[in-house]
């Protein structure tokens, strides 16, 4: 009986230190890619804020802006329905780019 308990007793402390092992190597890995991701984060500039303006201009401003892509997006949709020429296609989708911010320009500067 003492020999079978001594028996289970070796192999509980064997099963625990590889479970120790196990967990120290685990430690030793999170440490190494923590000071890796430290290292690097030094060595980048740091985070800018991603977080949106509350005001009211700012507000205006996203909504125009989205006025002018769902146009921008409208024009080109109708252009690729009404004709199946790519040459046309693609210099609609040209005229847009260039003719975009002009227009963009004189329809919506608010300078005297």
């Amino acid at each position: 009986m003492s020999k079978e308990r001594a028996r289970r007793r070796a192999l509980r402390e064997q099963e625990a230190a590889a479970r120790r092992a196990a967990a120290q190597r685990h430690q030793t890995r999170t440490a190494r890619r923590r000071a890796a991701v430290a290292t690097v984060g030094q060595r980048l500039p740091r985070r800018t804020r991603w977080g949106r303006h509350q005001g009211l201009l700012a507000r205006r401003r996203r909504v125009q802006n989205g006025v002018i892509l769902c146009v921008l997006l409208a024009s080109q949709l109708v252009v690729w329905l009404i004709t199946p020429d790519p040459w046309i296609r693609g210099a609609a989708a040209l005229l847009a780019v260039f003719a975009t911010p002009v227009l963009v320009t004189l329809v919506l500067d608010r300078r005297p």
